[in-house]
């Protein structure tokens, strides 16, 4: 009954955590996208194993076909795509991710479809087809061994190119917590296929060992503000923001803002890793960047990287780019390595994309015309 209990305990956590990541604006990045996914998922496999035990799929058998399709074989796939999309675009655009599905895919079909005759009895599968179903059932083994062994293990790898230490060490034991969990799954699994051995016992320390990883995500993903990077807003968000948002008022989302707003300051991490950006990579010399693009590099999302800019500097995001852009133009014009340039190529060459956004944007923050500033320098 306890036991029962505490599962069921962490489904609910765990699907209330994955829906909170993404629907706010705090938690709310491609990254932590897939984070939530991997509770999703972890919290779908623990009540699978809570129906097994309550007898559940014995009362409603078509329930089975939940169980059958193999979502642990996402738990390392969503692991994976949660670490190296909070890694430079560079690293990640080189993997391929949509392979990581292929496994997950073949074993739910393949499981559904040999059920399907089973329990929905529509069609039988023929005992000449026995042959070829074996085969492909030492395929599924061997996915089982390559998807759960492969992906973790490869992320430890992804993981260096992580530039925050305090992220990188508590990623590091997110993944270690749930590859151990994997292997003593994958090893007690083939145990019993082969052995025809006992593992309930096992599979129950494995289900145990499922709810402390919930548990443990919950409280170092949001209590420990690893995830947001805000104290202050999160603190804020934990006491305040969910009462609001189960209110009617039409004024619920604006409240919000302005809650959030008096905990961003210049001490933000995400707003010191944007300057970091500008300074030290230049990215505002891309002429075709965005908000968007901007927010993807910080895993956050776009509507809270408006926030932070908006709080911390009381300008937008385009405007905020275009100062680091007009400060490039008038160091160029400082410089006598760029005396064969005209004003225009300094404005395209420090990422401004035509002629009038360019002198509009140097008229806004320095008060004068390019043409004006140069003859005065």
């Amino acid at each position: 009954m306890i036991y029962t209990t505490l599962l069921n305990i962490a489904v609910f956590q765990g699907i209330v955590l994955a829906f909170i990541i993404i629907k706010s604006s705090i938690f709310n990045s491609t990254s932590n996208k897939y984070l939530a996914y991997l509770l999703f998922a972890l919290s779908i496999i623990l009540l699978n194993y809570v129906f097994e035990l309550e007898g559940v799929f014995i009362s409603y058998p078509l329930l089975r076909f939940i169980d059958y399709i193999d979502w642990i074989f996402l738990l390392p796939v969503f692991t994976f795509l949660f670490i190296i999309n909070r890694i430079d675009d560079e690293v990640k655009n080189r993997q391929k991710t949509y392979l990581c599905y292929i496994p997950f895919a073949y074993a739910s079909i393949l499981n559904v479809t040999v059920y399907f005759d089973k329990i929905a009895g529509f069609y039988k599968i023929p005992e000449s087809g026995m042959y070829l179903l074996d085969i492909l059932r030492i395929i599924h083994i061997a996915l089982a061994f390559i998807t759960i062994l492969f992906p973790p293990f490869y992320s430890y790898f992804m993981i260096r190119h992580l530039k925050d230490p305090k992220e990188k060490k508590w990623i590091i034991a997110l993944l270690t917590m749930l590859y151990l969990v994997l292997l003593v799954w994958l090893i007690t699994y083939m145990a019993g296929w082969f052995f025809h051995s006992d593992i309930s016992f096992t599979m129950s320390g494995v289900a145990l060992a499922a709810t402390f990883i919930i548990h443990w995500t919950a409280y170092v993903g949001i209590y420990k503000y690893k995830l947001a990077k805000n104290k202050d807003a999160v603190y804020n968000f934990l006491n305040n923001d969910l009462a609001i948002s189960y209110t009617n008022m039409p004024i619920a989302e604006e409240s919000k803002t302005e809650e959030y707003k008096e905990f961003i300051t210049v001490d933000n991490l995400y707003f010191q890793k944007l300057e970091s950006l500008c300074k030290n990579e230049h990215i505002y010399t891309d002429s075709t960047l965005s908000r968007e693009k901007v927010a993807e590099k910080l895993g956050i999302s776009a509507g809270y990287l408006s926030q932070i800019i908006n709080t911390v500097t009381g300008d937008n995001f385009a405007h905020y780019i275009n100062q680091y852009r007009v400060e490039a133009v008038k160091e160029m014009i400082s410089n006598l390595e760029y005396d064969n340039y005209n004003l225009l190529a300094m404005g395209l060459e420090s990422g401004f994309t035509s002629k009038t956004t360019f002198y509009k944007a140097f008229k806004k923050v320095t008060g004068q015309t390019p043409n004006e500033y140069k003859k005065q320098q």
